[in-house]
């Protein structure tokens, strides 16, 4: 028998991953509220729930796409959330970069699936490409259960040990790139003391010893007040839930507390006071 594949957060990732899965030839059931994002994913092939609730009934494998641990918690918890209503047998996997903290929280629930983390790096592109790369957190057979049905838009997918440690990978892993962001910043500041047009330094960075990550994404947004436009959002979300994550279990954030409150990009109203302090994200 083919296992149903619940799909919850059809936004600007969860889109593309679902026409993946359709693609692959999964059985894809989508939960959306919007008639217009209802109506394109039935014309790609996937059959539509009714509720959060009736999705989680009829799926095998409940993959969520969604922005923050708000909406985890919104649409997950209570009588008509997709954890009360989960098929007996069934897995979730979130693919949400927020706090293990939440995940404890749903899997407490008695009718709980088994539940794993799965947060991703990565964009449209690499979705579409089949190159999305995936941390996923969770008992064995899980993950290996799991795994099957990403590798439809994952490759590489990264197995990191027990539910929480995924999350914990990625929340570093954006950490250090909001870091690495501020120096960047800080480096094109300097640059235009000495003369050097912010432009001209990005392109030189993208093919010199000095580049990062960070420094090739502000190149292709077209420099640092477009990138800190767009990317402000999640680098925001995803530096509360890290200090908050290391508040929670005392770790010391160290040099990176260091720069994140000292950099030029304002990318939290805490970060200044204190960047341990959990910052609000909003309800992908």
């Amino acid at each position: 028998m083919t296992d149903t594949i619940g799909f919850i957060g059809a936004g600007q990732l969860g889109g593309p991953m679902i026409a993946r899965l359709l693609g692959a030839g999964h059985n894809v059931l989508v939960f959306a509220r919007r008639d217009d994002v209802r109506q394109q994913l039935s014309a790609q092939g996937a059959e539509l729930a009714d509720s959060v609730a009736d999705l989680a009934r009829r799926s095998d494998v409940l993959i969520s796409c969604l922005f923050s641990d708000d909406q985890l918690r919104e649409l997950g918890s209570g009588d008509e959330g997709f954890i009360a209503n989960a098929r007996q047998g069934a897995i979730f996997v979130s693919h949400t970069t927020g706090t293990t903290a939440t995940l404890r929280e749903l899997a407490a629930d008695p009718a709980a699936p088994v539940i794993v983390d799965a947060p991703v790096s990565g964009g449209v592109n690499e979705i579409a490409s089949g190159t999305l790369t995936v941390l996923i957190g969770g008992p064995d057979a899980a993950v290996e259960r799991a795994s099957a049905v990403l590798s439809a838009y994952a490759n590489p997918i990264i197995a990191t040990g027990t539910l929480g440690t995924a999350l914990d990978i990625k929340l570093i892993n954006n950490l250090l790139f909001a870091a690495n962001s501020q120096l960047v910043a800080a480096a094109t500041s300097l640059g235009v003391q000495l003369g050097v047009e912010p432009g001209a330094l990005l392109d030189a960075l993208a093919v010199c010893s000095g580049g990062s990550s960070a420094s090739f994404h502000m190149q292709q947004a077209g420099g640092l007040d477009s990138f800190q436009s767009a990317a402000s959002p999640f680098l925001r979300k995803d530096i509360g839930a890290c200090t908050s994550a290391a508040a929670e279990r005392k770790a010391d954030l160290g040099l990176l507390r260091t720069v994140l409150a000292s950099g030029p990009l304002d990318l939290t109203a805490k970060t200044r006071e204190n960047v341990a302090e959990k910052v609000p994200s909003r309800n992908t």
